[in-house]
């Protein structure tokens, strides 16, 4: 791979979508932190740097600051909200407070003369989040967009290609965003379509094969997509050397951990053990109510879990888990960003496991490039499209204190709903769609008598990437079927209620 894009990344919660969107163009991107001194980032011989946003500001002492010498390395640089802002400051220009804040889409109107901007239409909604501007360009700099509340809404210098946009042309909500992104790698850096996902998968099966050595690894098999993927890969490069275990906490989706068991023996001749903890998590949670200590409660009992059966095995080496990008950045686990929800399976290596190191190939992918390469090792096609599922389980789709009657209400509703949408073919266009048990009773009316009874939401959303997501128009007939057979089949639910809540401002689960 001769072509690649670096991103600095200063901590912005979209610093790895932009990778995403640069690997959507079929060039090689990866992300290296923004204090990487110039000379390193020329060793890596890039066609071009994209400089990330981030939560920070420039107008404190301590803001996250590149090395100068990024700028005069004689390669295209793109800036990105607060790139653009680093950019015009530390080339000489000023930055400060806009006296109205841009958050949400605002119309940009482009200078469609500038090589970044010449296939865009005049104008094109893009997304806005951004409290600081920039007031004065730097010398060399011409202004190329501006809205109507931001005058320099994206600067350019020709002749060093240096270029920065305070708008986030990543995210699906920017109409020409990926217009864009190309023309940057197009037009401006010369980069061609040369990436391919089996490429990742070579280089993903020989770093594990580095990683591990002739050690033995223990996976955490959760029988979701992201695990059998790493399955996949990890066999793949060391083969017997990979002992899987499937943890049933009593949070599974209906069906689901039978079906695991018979995917996992008859795809993979690995050593699989099959753990039923459902009693045991749930003694944990009894009586816990707050989302953050219940994720946080099941993280550190699936340790448990985990360093038992490791004993019980031997010892084994290294220990592999399918985090994924959206769950590390989430989290907070990148320098600089702000904590959105826990996830049990990111913070590093627990010592008392006694493991020598923790293996987790897919931490740098979404999910849709997951699924690519779960077709790329081979993975049936039915196991990779599988609906997106939380560690956590039910146990954060039910608000609330958890019981067996409220799990079982979740399980129910949710198995009606995912065989109505797949029987109305539903199933391809909407990428995720779950029930709720709300934790809010109402009043009905069900055999001329009255109740008291529960009120079931349903989340169904479309996105590419699950770091935004736009709410899925389920047809009005498909939900009224939904509905009717959730509370005729469902004992203790009387209402059906639907979310139409976009992400952001919401989280796609509800805990």
């Amino acid at each position: 791979m001769n072509q690649r894009i670096i991103i600095l990344d200063f901590g912005g919660q979209y610093t790895q979508l932009i990778a995403r969107r640069v690997r959507q163009m079929k060039v090689y991107s990866y992300v290296v932190n923004h204090k990487t001194p110039a000379e390193e980032i020329r060793a890596m011989n890039p066609s071009g740097i994209i400089l990330s946003g981030s939560p920070a500001t420039l107008r404190v002492e301590d803001a996250p600051r590149c090395d100068e010498g990024v700028f005069s390395l004689g390669v295209p640089v793109l800036g990105i909200c607060y790139g653009m802002q680093l950019m015009a400051k530390m080339l000489g220009g000023d930055v400060s407070m806009a006296d109205k804040r841009e958050y949400g889409l605002a119309d940009v109107t482009f200078d469609t003369a500038s090589p970044l901007f010449q296939d865009m239409p005049k104008s094109s909604p893009c997304w806005m989040s951004h409290t600081d501007q920039v007031v004065t360009l730097p010398k060399g700099f011409a202004n190329i967009a501006h809205t109507p509340s931001c005058p320099v809404a994206a600067m350019g210098d020709d002749d060093r290609k240096l270029y920065g946009i305070q708008f986030h042309p990543e995210v699906t909500h920017s109409v020409d965003g990926m217009r864009v992104i190309e023309a940057f790698l197009r037009r401006i850096c010369g980069c061609t379509q040369e990436w391919e996902m089996s490429g990742y998968a070579e280089t993903a099966i020989r770093q594990i094969q580095e990683a591990v050595g002739e050690g033995t690894v223990l996976l955490a098999l959760s029988g979701g997509v992201d695990s059998s993927v790493v399955a996949a890969l990890l066999y793949k490069a060391i083969g017997s050397r990979l002992h899987c275990v499937f943890v049933d906490h009593g949070f599974m989706r209906k069906g689901e951990p039978e079906m695991v068991k018979e995917v996992f023996t008859a795809h993979f001749p690995v050593s699989l053990t099959c753990v039923d903890a459902g009693e045991r998590f749930m003694e944990k949670l009894k009586n816990i109510s707050d989302p953050e200590t219940k994720r946080k409660i099941i993280g550190a009992e699936f340790i448990a879990v985990f360093r038992d059966e490791a004993a019980k095995l031997g010892k084994l080496d290294h220990f592999a888990q399918g985090t994924i990008y959206p769950d590390v950045i989430e989290s907070g686990a990148v320098e600089g960003s702000n904590v959105i929800k826990s996830h049990h399976n990111v913070g590093g290596l627990p010592k008392e496991l006694g493991f020598t190191s923790l293996v987790e190939p897919l931490r740098m992918l979404f999910k849709d490039e997951v699924r690519q390469l779960g077709l790329v090792l081979g993975l049936p096609r039915e196991m990779v499209f599988r609906q997106p599922f939380p560690g956590p389980g039910l146990a954060i789709r039910c608000i609330g204190d958890l019981t067996k009657d409220k799990i079982h209400i979740v399980r129910e509703s949710d198995a009606i709903l995912r065989e109505e949408i797949a029987a109305a073919g539903l199933d391809a266009s909407v990428n995720q769609y779950f029930t709720v048990l709300t934790g809010v009773r109402s009043v009905g009316v069900m055999g001329d008598e009255r109740t008291y009874f529960n009120a079931v939401a349903i989340r169904a959303v479309t996105t590419d990437d699950f770091m935004t997501a736009d709410w899925a128009r389920i047809p009005y007939d498909t939900l009224a079927l939904i509905s009717r057979r959730i509370v005729n089949e469902v004992s203790g639910v009387n209402r059906v209620l639907l979310d139409v809540t976009t992400k952001p401002p919401a989280s796609i689960e509800w805990e």
